[in-house]
């Protein structure tokens, strides 16, 4: 892990990050299982969560600072109404440096009742654009699941999450 400078900085913001998009996703579908009165649109169930951070790892391989491969692991939980609602974790490993242009592919799998859910994107580290996650399947009552997982506020304390899962 790099610890001089900008270096520094940026694996401060990158751990947030990374550990912020894995946690707002964990609990997407557990507040489905959990909460019989989310709202539905048609076939499509509507989260809104908020996001807390509990486990976060940088590995930094290669070079010192950002380079191919370096990677964060990061585990939390989400929270609808002040409860605590689905846990579960995943990792971003960067998979491309354009000039100061950091992208990661980022990989979530959460255990909720009744099976798990997967989800996927590809992501611009520091970018303050919201961020669409795929719903890429799951298993139990999720086999079928697709869908997409919006994040907003990325690595701060107000970080949230909308997710609309079609079945």
């Amino acid at each position: 892990m790099v610890t001089n400078g900008n270096s520094s900085r940026y694996v401060t913001v990158k751990r947030f990050l990374a550990a912020s998009l894995a946690t707002a996703a964990i609990g997407l579908v557990a507040v489905g299982n959990a909460d019989a009165g989310t709202p539905r649109k048609g076939n499509v169930e509507i989260l809104d969560l908020m996001v807390q951070n509990d486990q976060y790892h940088a590995v930094d391989l290669g070079p010192a600072g950002p380079s191919l491969g370096d990677l964060d692991v990061y585990s939390g939980t989400t929270v609808k109404d002040g409860r605590s609602l689905g846990h579960g974790g995943g990792s971003c490993q960067v998979v491309q440096i354009d000039g100061g242009v950091i992208t990661a592919q980022c990989l979530i799998t959460m255990e909720v009742e009744g099976g798990s859910l997967t989800l996927q994107s590809l992501w611009t580290k520091g970018s303050s654009a919201p961020l669409d996650m795929a719903i890429t399947g799951g298993t139990g009552s999720y086999a079928t699941a697709r869908g997409t997982v919006r994040f907003w506020d990325i690595g701060t304390p107000n970080e949230r999450a909308r997710a609309e899962i079609q079945r």
